[in-house]
């Protein structure tokens, strides 16, 4: 197993100094699920939600949420992304919206954190924005899918 790079040789967390490091194209892509009654799905895809679009709103969170991530977990440092992408797939057998975010930069640190803090921040701002007619909804299954770049190379999961 690899050494976590968060803790110093006295088990002190720390920034990891990144500052000999390359700089390469990275790109990360992070999935989640938000499952609701077929109800609240149809008033997301009709446009009837009291709060106005569902998901231009939640788009445009997880937008900020990834720019805002290196201020939300600690350790993680500033990037300039380069492309935030979110992308939702309705789906009536869930029923419920599958979501992918899509995090790019050229740099010397991965944007995994981004892409993951991108997709949380979408599917909270669809539950906050459904939440007066759906409180059982759940969000689920938020995982990293993909990563190109850097040391560590490509990573896809199965």
């Amino acid at each position: 197993m690899a050494k976590l790079t968060h803790f110093d040789d006295n088990g002190n967390a720390h920034m990891v100094d990144i500052s000999d490091k390359e700089s390469s194209f990275r790109i990360a892509r992070a999935s989640c699920s938000i499952q609701m009654s077929l109800e609240t799905l149809k008033i997301i895809t009709d446009g009837r939600a009291r709060k106005g679009d569902v998901l231009n709103v939640a788009r445009i969170a997880g937008i900020q949420g990834a720019k805002k991530t290196s201020e939300l977990i600690p350790l993680c440092h500033p990037l300039s992304l380069t492309k935030v992408n979110l992308d939702f797939n309705v789906n009536d057998k869930l029923p419920g919206i599958e979501l992918i975010s899509t995090v790019k930069t050229t740099g010397p640190t991965g944007v995994e954190m981004e892409a993951l803090t991108a997709a949380s921040i979408s599917a909270l701002t669809i539950y906050d924005m459904v939440k007066s007619v759906d409180k059982s909804i759940i969000i689920k299954d938020l995982r990293l899918i993909f990563k190109n770049g850097g040391k560590s190379g490509r990573y896809e999961s199965s």
